[in-house]
């Protein structure tokens, strides 16, 4: 079986975790949280990281500082994994959905424009939509497979409209514009360490950011508000969203490996476009000017998208859809879902993405190139 992505956990995860184990150091305080929170800052460029349980957790959390309220608007682009729009859920707020863009497959930029220009108004220094004056609580761009838009652009429109930006990064470790790490551009950035991604922690999620004092709120309510070091005394309803220790030590193994890691996903990308290229009516992510990616999951949108999914099948080979786009799904159905032609729709039919786990040796590349080109 050759499979999707799984975590390639060949450095020091046994020695650190062991040294949790014999130390006794399991829970959420430790040594190791605290040096995978150095480590993510100093990678991503950040003067703040703040661990926690999941990538889900630091969407939420994130959008609590950022004062995001009951029957707020929070805008997220219509193409991403749930974890986006239930974590808006969560504070009360409505995930607004905007189309994306064909090529790129992120947030279609010409139509968020659009849309404030259209759908949106100034009152009292907030931007609140015109047909029921409820305010846009804040941006949550998703880089999504580890592309991005530009931030340039996006940050403009949003601080022209006052708007906090939460950037959900949980798929681009690794990725920049412009040189500048992705996760850096909005007030707080938010990375993901689940099973498939880039680096892995089994479960875990990062919070990063240049502001101090989002920084010590952050990991106030991650941490059950708790004020008093000895005493049980909380100053506010908080959450249990701590990183443990045991599971930090395999972050700060993973971190080590990241540069390798990065190397290996771009040969992969190289790989298959070079001998998928012309392949029928198969297509690539675009990236635009500026934009440097992970490479994170790489994935082929054709219109044969569901016959190479069944021809892989046949020969054991994982491939997986793209996430149905949000406006489908049947809790969001009825929310506000921003496009002109549904974009996300087509998107979604025609994707694919195939076999391209670090460890992935050429043999195997080549079978999936080979078993998808059986099928033109």
């Amino acid at each position: 079986m050759i499979p999707l992505t799984v975590p390639h956990l060949a450095g020091n995860e046994w020695k650190y975790v062991k040294d949790c184990l014999d130390t006794g150091w399991i829970s959420s305080v430790g040594s190791y949280v605290n040096d995978f929170e150095k480590r993510m800052a100093e990678f991503t460029g950040a003067k703040y990281a703040v661990a926690c349980m999941n990538g889900t957790a630091a969407l939420h959390v994130c959008q609590r500082i950022m004062g995001v309220q009951q029957d707020d608007y929070a805008i997220i682009p219509n193409i991403t994994f749930i974890a986006t729009a239930n974590a808006v859920s969560y504070t009360g707020a409505e995930p607004l959905m905007m189309d994306v863009d064909s090529d790129t497959w992120q947030m279609d930029l010409n139509l968020l424009e659009k849309f404030f220009i259209e759908e949106t108004k100034m009152m009292d220094g907030k931007c609140v939509a015109k047909k029921n004056n409820r305010r846009i609580g804040c941006i949550m761009p998703v880089h999504v497979l580890g592309n991005m838009c530009n931030m340039e652009r996006l940050m403009k429109l949003a601080n022209e409209r006052n708007i906090p930006v939460i950037e959900d990064s949980t798929e681009s470790l690794g990725s920049s514009f412009k040189g500048k790490q992705t996760g850096t551009f909005g007030q707080m950035g938010c990375f993901s360490f689940n099973g498939n991604k880039i680096i892995s922690t089994g479960g875990g999620g990062m919070i990063v950011t240049n502001d101090e004092a989002l920084a010590k709120k952050a990991k106030h309510l991650t941490t059950q508000a708790k004020i008093h070091p000895e005493e049980y005394i909380h100053d506010e309803i908080a959450y249990n969203y701590r990183l443990v220790n045991i599971l930090a030590a395999v972050g700060v193994a993973q971190m080590e490996q990241l540069p390798a890691f990065l190397k290996k996903k771009k040969y992969i990308s190289d790989f298959y476009k070079k001998y998928l290229n012309g392949v029928g009516d198969i297509q690539f992510q675009k990236v635009e000017n500026d934009i440097h990616v992970n490479d994170w999951l790489f994935t082929i949108k054709t219109s044969k998208s569901k016959e190479i999914f069944e021809n892989l099948k046949k020969a054991d080979i994982i491939s997986r859809p793209f996430w149905m786009p949000m406006n489908q799904l049947q809790m969001f159905q009825s929310f506000w879902y921003y496009n002109e032609n549904d974009k996300s729709n087509a998107v979604y039919h025609n994707c694919l993405s195939i076999p391209c786990s670090t460890g992935i040796s050429d043999d195997d590349l080549a079978l999936v190139v080979k078993k998808i080109k059986e099928c033109f």
